[in-house]
């Protein structure tokens, strides 16, 4: 439920209203998510023989390969840089609600619940889908 008394997305967290270390948009996520699974199909296509429009008899583990690659890209580059290359270019950052470094775990768990979609649509009133509301997080703009 929303909390009556709270007037914008990320007021119960103690963010600002606009401007940096706001909550992050979704224009803004689903430009990050759509940066980093263009990048992750580009590397699994150069590397990993992936081919986005071919039709293999046989298709196998490539045709999970974007995924695959876009799962790597998140779990390394979140606790390294404070997000996905997407998210660094459209200007968000992923950081602890108490403001402590996400660590090694979160990223993965934050994943792996991404990659099931579900998590990532269903979201509260600050905007923190149940992928970020599992590991503590919030996507925060930069």
């Amino acid at each position: 439920m929303s909390d009556p008394a709270q007037t914008y997305p990320g007021e119960r967290l103690g963010l600002p209203k606009t401007g940096a270390g706001s909550v992050g948009r979704i224009g803004r996520r689903i430009a990050a998510l759509a940066i980093d699974y263009a990048a992750a199909s580009i590397i699994a296509g150069a590397f990993l023989g992936f081919q986005q429009f071919a039709f293999p008899k046989e298709a196998g583990i490539t045709q999970f390969a974007p995924m695959i690659v876009f799962a790597v890209l998140q779990i390394l580059f979140i606790p390294t840089i404070g997000g996905s290359p997407g998210h660094r270019i459209v200007g968000l950052r992923l950081v602890m609600v108490n403001g402590a470094w996400v660590g090694l775990w979160r990223p993965i768990v934050r994943t792996l619940l991404l990659v099931f979609v579900i998590p990532a649509v269903i979201f509260d009133a600050d905007q923190r889908g149940l992928h970020d509301k599992a590991v503590g997080t919030v996507l925060i703009r930069a």
